[in-house]
């Protein structure tokens, strides 16, 4: 009996807490037409709690006993304010929303003049930076939900798929709850405190946009349209006005000016006087996914427009596979604390392009001083557009130099609770603002049931074997991985193979063993030997590669006996060039062999700055053709080139076995790098600054023997910038010479990123498309030019169609100035994004300006990153 007794007391006490607070209120909302509003907004102003209505139009919120105002809020209808009491029960509130009652503003637009659009526009986007620097710091709690289903897929796909339990019918559903903070200005912290999920991970989070802001210039990589550079990508209309409570709202509608990625379109609804969002109803397109966004704020303590409800529509199909997901999120329990130098309750804003000559007024009488600024707001007077810009230029100004990492642009911290993932469904039922569907419990109910099974078929299989059985014997052909102990892992690398005529048929077989030795800056110490067979020649050769590294340096220490190509750039795959050998009768790739001891050092000086150095000791000797092997004949030739590469500056590249000692050092900076940070980890943002590089290259004449004497001196910038709306630039330049070439071999040259096969293998800037690779080699001076521009909208990408789908268009020219090259130049054009993967290029090639050849180029999309080495 006593043990009945406490365990009766133990419920009680778990249960405590949701009776104290049992009480609240639910109901219905729907329109004056009578049908149901699906994720309308709930507001409760006195503790900013928000919350929507479900696909049914229902909703619930739990409140402690006490008296309450609600705002019911849905885009399009009416505001609706109540005062409700709360007991200590459920108080039923349904909710019947007008139609919104849209007026024109009283104004004439004449031919020839702008749409009154532009000025409310013009004021919400000079106080854009305003709004996300007048709070210091915010809290709140975020619910989202999101549930999803698979619409359809390949036939060929689909036993598999429901064999792991997918199904069309099946919704997926996720819940979670997080705790987030802001701080000025550029601190957010997540904090992850609750977690139901069916189990199935998917990639189209909205996270981007919930924690994001569109008070700022771009959120989630999505040009704002409260962007200081909004009006080069949009178009605005003002559709009308409507009261909601106290307040004016602007309609406004937002048309790109060129439809695609990385753009909205739809309506921005903006208040009046504040100049801030009062709500948003707008799509976007990524990577060929379309996101609907319907975002809604509410004033917090009657200070500042934050959001309070989102709702997102996000529908997408990849290679026969159509999904949609739709997701909710609320914000809640807004805490907000006000930066006090900013801060004003009223300010005017005057719009110098309307009314001049009121701002030219204002300026002349008052001049741009902040603190007469700062005092003319909190009293209400007018100031202009260019004050406000200007004195928050200043102000932001004077604050990234007290920070300690001005560079750092956003520094965020995830975490997830040790508990998130082990409520109950008590605990679920309890704070989730927005109840479940019939098909969102339906998708719980077989997340679990399937949970169930599975949980009983590893609990009964004794027998089982783990995944992972340790070595097999196939693993010597396979490739896999073993793991060691807790910090070392071995690997048997998938053996690689491929032709050249030097080698005929080769297989190289590489292994390597990696392991942490320092567990704070995560250093690690690898060491990997890689064997070579040529069957043609009869020959097996190896290096040995050992490596110390981690984020800071990377020292590396290499030898052995390996062939090379001539260019130390490896110009061409060993994939592409036995494709071409074998089948078009092209023996591209050039190989000489070398004994070699080869000492890498690269050192992150600062942030901004790398050091790094080279120092080769070689015995290096010419190699020959030894096979003749075709797969296809095509008669055309008798037989493949010679492996000595062609050059016009040199007669004759070949070279007796030598010693070369070489050593090189560099700088790669980078002045203007911008970070991210989260969770501590440091990470770049692509192109926020110019690359810079200086090279030193020397070879030592009798140094070890050495047979090499030279000089070579190289600096070189690469970047990439927005031009507006209308597309992005990147460019590289690179330019050096030999200061001494007293004696050297072709090797030693400088190279150029030719290419002569029907692949685009190397980096689009930078390279060549139809270049030999060493005709114009040079131990001269020498300088390179490679500029793209990405068209936003261009001939095909003229419809927009075709920029949904991903598709880009390219123009690009490339430029050699070498002692023989002629003034050779490439123009080219190029289609990318070709299902999102690949990329198709034409080129031109001129001398001197005169016409030599063209060709054409498949390559892999310029977003998209791949290697293909032997290392």
């Amino acid at each position: 009996m006593h043990v009945r007794l406490s365990t009766f007391i133990s419920v009680c006490l778990l249960w405590l807490p949701f009776v104290a607070f049992a009480g609240g209120i639910r109901g219905t909302v729907k329109s004056d037409e009578g049908s149901v509003l699906a994720f309308a907004t709930i507001f409760v102003k006195q503790t900013g709690t928000g919350t929507t209505t479900n696909e049914n139009g229902l909703y619930e919120i739990t409140l402690p006993a006490g008296s309450y105002q609600l705002v019911y809020q849905y885009l399009g209808y009416e505001s609706v304010v109540k005062q409700i009491e709360v007991g200590s029960g459920f108080t039923e509130v349904n909710i019947e929303l007008k139609t919104q009652v849209v007026v024109l503003k009283d104004v004439i637009v004449r031919a020839g003049k702008e749409d009154p659009a532009y000025t409310i526009m013009r004021k919400a986007i000079s106080k854009a930076k305003y709004h996300t620097q007048a709070i210091d710091r915010y809290s709140a709690r975020v619910y989202i939900k999101g549930a999803g289903q698979l619409k359809d897929y390949p036939w060929l796909a689909k036993k598999t798929l429901e064999k792991e339990g997918i199904t069309k019918d099946r919704v997926y559903i996720s819940e979670s709850v997080s705790d987030i903070s802001y701080t000025r200005p550029n601190t957010f912290d997540e904090k992850v405190i609750s977690i139901r999920s069916d189990g199935k991970d998917n990639n189209t989070s909205p996270n981007p946009f919930i924690f994001g802001s569109f008070y700022q210039p771009e959120v989630a990589e999505t040009v704002s349209p409260l962007s200081p550079k909004a009006f080069a990508y949009y178009r605005f209309q003002l559709m009308g006005t409507f009261k909601d409570r106290e307040f004016e709202i602007n309609r406004i509608k937002v048309t790109p000016r060129s439809r695609g990625d990385n753009v909205v379109e739809g309506i921005i609804y903006i208040v009046d006087d504040w100049w801030s969002i009062h709500s948003l109803d707008v799509k976007t397109t990524k990577m060929g996914v379309n996101i609907g966004i319907k975002m809604l704020y509410a004033p917090i303590e009657d200070k500042a427009w934050l959001p309070i409800s989102n709702k997102f529509d996000i529908q997408g199909k990849f290679f026969g596979f159509e999904f949609v997901y739709n997701y909710l999120a609320t914000i809640s329990d807004y805490q907000i604390t006000m930066n006090p130098e900013l801060y004003v309750e009223e300010m005017q804003v005057v719009d110098e392009k309307l009314d001049k000559e009121q701002a030219k007024e204002i300026e002349e009488k008052y001049g741009e001083k902040n603190q007469q600024l700062q005092e003319r707001m909190a009293s209400g007077k007018e100031i202009s557009r260019k004050e406000l810009r200007g004195m928050l230029k200043d102000y932001e100004k004077q604050e990234r130099k007290q920070q300690s990492a001005p560079e750092v642009v956003s520094n965020n911290t995830y975490k997830i609770d040790s508990l998130a993932y082990k409520k109950n469904n008590t605990y679920w039922d309890s704070i989730r603002p927005v109840p479940l569907t019939k098909a969102e419990v339906k998708g719980y109910q077989i997340a679990d049931s399937i949970a169930v099974v599975e949980k009983k078929k590893e609990e009964g299989d004794t027998l089982k074997q783990s995944k992972h059985k340790g070595f097999q014997p196939w693993d010597i052909i396979l490739g896999d991985s073993y793991k060691i102990s807790k910090h070392s892992n071995f690997r048997i690398h998938t053996p690689l193979g491929g032709f050249n005529t030097v080698e005929g048929f080769n297989i190289i077989y590489r292994l390597s063993l990696g392991t942490v030795i320092q567990d704070t800056n995560k250093t690690r110490f690898s060491v990997s030997p890689t064997l070579r067979y040529a069957f043609s020649r009869e020959k097996l050769t190896g290096l040995l590669t050992t490596r110390l590294y981690n984020k800071n340096y990377r020292l590396e220490l290499q030898g052995g006996r390996y062939v090379k190509q001539y260019n130390q750039e490896e110009p061409i795959w060993p994939l592409v060039n036995t494709f071409t050998t074998l089948l078009l009768e092209q023996n591209l790739m050039k190989l000489y062999e070398r004994d070699f001891v080869n000492l890498l050092y690269r050192q992150k000086l600062s942030n901004k700055i790398s050091f790094h150095t080279n120092w080769a000791l070689m015995k290096r000797r010419e190699l020959f053709n030894t096979s003749s092997f075709k797969l296809i004949d095509r008669k055309k030739i008798e037989d493949y080139t010679p492996n000595a590469p062609f050059n016009e500056e040199i007669d004759n590249t070949s070279f007796p076995e030598h010693e070369a000692f070489i050593g090189s050092a560099g700088l790669v900076i980078r002045p203007w790098i911008k970070y991210r940070i989260r969770n501590g980890n440091k990470q770049e943002i692509p192109f926020s600054s110019p690359v810079f590089t200086l090279d030193y290259r020397k070879g030592f004449n009798q140094v070890f023997g050495s047979d090499v004497n030279f000089d070579q001196v190289e600096a070189g910038i690469k970047h990439r910038f927005d031009v507006g709306v209308r597309g992005t630039v990147d460019f590289a330049f690179q330019g050096g010479m030999f200061l001494n070439k007293d004696k050297l071999y072709f090797m030693d040259f400088k190279h150029f990123l030719g290419n002569r096969t029907p692949f685009a293998t190397s980096d689009p800037v930078g390279s060549f498309r139809l270049l030999d690779y060493y005709q114009f080699s040079t131990s001269d001076k020498y300088f390179t030019a490679n500029v793209h521009y990405h068209f936003r909208k261009f001939l095909v990408t003229a419809f927009p169609i075709i920029r949904m789908t991903g598709i880009r268009e390219n123009v690009f020219v490339n430029y050699l100035a070498s002692p023989t090259s002629n003034n050779y130049t490439e123009i080219g054009y190029s289609i990318d994004g070709i299902l999102r993967i690949f990329r198709l290029e034409a080129a031109a090639s001129f001398q001197n300006g005169k016409y030599q050849d063209y060709g054409f180029r498949i390559g892999i999309a310029t977003s998209i990153g791949i290697n293909f080495s032997e290392d």
